[in-house]
């Protein structure tokens, strides 16, 4: 590990003029992900600004807004998931997080760096390989190499690595909202599809955060997706391993006819994936087995596998198909 200055302050005016003096540096919440990228030189910075001590950022552990509720962005992963208002409101939210990591890396990890952490691609993490994420320009070695748990869905030429979060394709299929501030307090709301970036050209940033810019915290609106959502992970072992496909499944139901679908998937693009086609179709539909595999299909029908994931595609349609049952209470009519 590089040395570096260890900053601490409790004014969040100052981390954003501290970020924007020097573009080295970097917010330190729980360090799960960034103390390991430091450790193995694929992130260098010369300056760690702590955040655990902002009031802004610590809503403790939630707060309510409008009928919905406010994540803290300083705030343990644990104590959102086992706060009793998300866990009797948003339950695919608890189940999500708790699917993610390991309970000592959630009792560390934070909202807002859950959000920022980084991809998982093995490329990535080896400084000896190119990677366009790691350092433009040097190229993707995923692409003709080992691919079997990269993107199906939104990659480009310049990289096809997966964003790694639980807690964020839950989010997705829950309309979150980003609250963001930047220099002299400005601050702006960023709805969540439009948080996270595909890699398109520039596969270095991973958000749409602009330069002095923090997460203080994220809003999801009131639904009515609480007794019909589901979250299912499916991956190589049970414990502490990142998802080959999983999808966060939420519905609002009346008279067995779907008003809403809110789908998103994880472990297919850069980005939470929203899996829209699959949302348009079931609106209105009745909830059964035979439409949920219909919306399945054609949202699986986009899919560009590479060399060693075209099992993606097919799991992918399963696990769609699967977690809508779920969220159905098991139903399969």
């Amino acid at each position: 590990m590089r040395p570096f200055k260890f900053s601490t302050t409790s004014d969040s005016n100052e981390v954003s003029k501290m970020l924007i003096a020097n573009p080295h540096a970097m917010l330190l919440g729980g360090g799960t992900n960034l103390l390991d990228l430091m450790k193995e030189d694929v992130e260098r910075p010369n300056e760690l600004v702590e955040v655990d001590g902002i009031d802004i950022m610590k809503l403790l552990p939630v707060s309510s807004s409008a009928g919905g509720i406010v994540l803290g962005a300083a705030e343990k992963n644990t104590n959102t998931a086992n706060d009793p208002a998300i866990r009797e409101n948003f339950p695919m939210l608890s189940q999500a997080i708790l699917a993610g990591a390991s309970a000592q890396i959630r009792n560390m990890a934070t909202n807002g760096g859950n959000l920022n952490q980084r991809t998982r691609c093995t490329y990535f993490f080896d400084v000896a390989m190119p990677c366009n994420k790691r350092e433009p320009g040097s190229g993707c070695a995923a692409i003709k190499g080992h691919n079997r748990m990269h993107a199906i869905f939104g990659w480009s030429d310049k990289c096809v690595a997966v964003h790694p979060s639980d807690m964020c394709v839950a989010l997705s299929a829950l309309d979150a909202v980003v609250k963001v501030q930047g220099a002299n307090g400005r601050q702006r709301n960023i709805p969540f599809k439009d948080y996270h970036r595909l890699p398109g050209d520039q596969p270095e940033k991973d958000n749409t955060l602009q330069p002095g810019e923090l997460i203080t915290a994220i809003e999801i609106p009131k639904n009515n997706f609480a007794e019909n959502s589901y979250y299912l992970k499916v991956r190589d072992r049970s414990s502490y391993a990142f998802a080959l496909i999983s999808v966060a499944a939420a519905m609002e139901i009346k008279n067995n006819k779907i008003v809403k679908a809110n789908i998103a998937m994880g472990g297919v693009a850069h980005k939470p994936w929203r899996a829209t086609i699959a949302e348009k179709y079931l609106q209105n539909k009745e909830a059964t087995e035979a439409n949920f595999k219909i919306a399945a299909a054609n949202e699986m029908k986009m899919a560009k596998p590479l060399e060693h994931n075209l099992y993606k595609v097919e799991l992918g349609r399963r696990a769609i198909v699967r977690a809508l049952l779920q969220a159905n209470g098991g139903k399969t009519i």
